[in-house]
């Protein structure tokens, strides 16, 4: 069986990140392919949050090492201000030192074929390709989403690090693979010289988690009231829900949304506070449930019994695909995508068979799709996701698709 070293900041027990997904089901189904995984991680101080709930989870022949790493605005900062440079390319970059210590004994140990490593957090990638430089060892770098963009990272200086990590990766990497395929063309069209070593491996959701999720003699959340699910971080840039709230009053004062007969619940958003001041100034929080994060397995459980589950991505993110639209998908659920339609988002909606969509930032184009939505779903005439897209989604389809990819680097 071949090795295959992975360096990856999001693995359990980090909570409040859907970015753990990737990873732990990467190596939890590489085995099946001929893969044995072993994990460069960072130690769980660096954690904001951690919970047990996918430990479990994790393999019992993964091997999982944690090197030394500090988060720097938590934990480095006097009086809530750090020196910059400590926090480039990210507020991890602590992380380097001492991992790429672990990974050098971790290939002397253990004689991996490959080193795969994996973005947002763009430390990893400096890890990965000075454990490739010293170790000879062909590279994979697992961008997921594009890293320098227009206005993204706002800081200059961040910007071009993360700039200077992306060519180093297009030069030095064996591979360089993206979660979506309007990524991948992104940096095709980029970096020419390096287009044949630009891949795309999505997403997924995960067959066995939803097998083990037991549903309630009542399914629905709330028995009186059609609730329409939002499961993840609301960025307030990315997927600001501005114009969604503008359209609720609008309905809510036209008679077409009324109190106990609809609920806009939103888990695990995060930025919470947004949410609330959206819901005051637009007089609907009486429509609105703010309710924080909960384990995997909940989570899961309340998209099975939501009436419907909401996605949002702005039109900046035309070249991302959230993570948690598969699990919708899989939910075999109605979606109402707030997105824009020529995005990968949008795109992969269209191709799964959902039409439920208009702009986010359109509160016209929400206030005329919402009631319809409604009606469609309280009729059972809702699309549902094509079922033979979802099942070529699951984890271990996207696991087998990187294996090949892997056999075909070594040989």
């Amino acid at each position: 069986m071949k090795k295959l070293l992975m360096v990856a900041y999001h693995f359990p027990p980090l909570a409040g990140s859907s970015g753990v997904q990737r990873t732990l089901r990467f190596a939890q189904h590489l085995p099946e392919f001929g893969w044995q995984p072993m994990v460069l991680t960072a130690s769980t101080r660096a954690y904001e949050r951690c919970s047990p709930d996918l430990d479990r989870e994790v393999p019992a022949s993964c091997i999982v090492r944690r090197a030394f790493a500090l988060d720097t605005s938590r934990q480095l900062s006097v009086g809530g201000r750090y020196i910059a440079a400590m926090a480039r390319p990210d507020r991890w970059v602590s992380w380097k030192f001492g991992a790429i210590r672990e990974g050098l004994r971790m290939i002397e140990e253990f004689k991996p074929d490959l080193i795969w490593s994996t973005y947002p957090i763009a430390t990893a990638h400096l890890i990965g390709a000075e454990l490739a430089r010293r170790s000879g060892l062909p590279w994979v770098a697992d961008f997921r989403d594009p890293m320098a963009q227009q206005g993204y990272p706002s800081d200059p200086k961040t910007w071009l690090h993360f700039s200077a990590i992306e060519q180093s990766a297009m030069q030095q990497a064996r591979l360089n693979v993206f979660a979506s395929p309007g990524a991948a063309r992104l940096y095709r069209n980029r970096y020419p010289a390096a287009a044949a070593r630009i891949t795309s491996i999505e997403n997924g959701y995960d067959e066995s988690s939803f097998a083990a999720v037991k549903l309630p003699a009542i399914s629905r959340l709330n028995k009186d009231a059609f609730t329409l699910l939002h499961s993840g971080i609301v960025y307030p840039n990315e997927r600001d829900p501005g114009a969604l709230f503008i359209a609720l009053g609008r309905l809510k004062q036209a008679g077409h949304l009324k109190q106990g007969q609809f609920k806009l619940r939103f888990r695990a958003a995060i930025h919470e506070q947004l949410l609330r001041d959206l819901a005051i100034s637009n007089n609907v929080q009486d429509l609105i449930e703010i309710l924080p994060p909960t384990a995997y397995q909940q989570a899961l459980q309340e998209m099975l019994q939501a009436d419907a589950l909401l996605l949002m991505q702005g039109a900046g993110c035309n070249q991302q695909t959230p993570a948690k639209v598969y699990e919708y998908m899989r939910c075999a659920k109605p979606i109402l995508g707030l997105t824009d339609r020529e995005g990968d988002t949008g795109a992969l909606l269209h191709r799964s068979g959902i039409y439920s969509i208009a702009r986010l930032d359109s509160p016209e184009e929400i206030e005329r799709l919402l009631p319809d939505f409604i009606d469609q779903v309280c009729a059972t005439t809702a699309e549902l996701p094509d079922q033979c897209i979802v099942q070529s989604a699951s984890r271990r389809s996207r696991t087998e698709a990187l294996a090949l990819q892997l056999n075909a680097l070594t040989g």
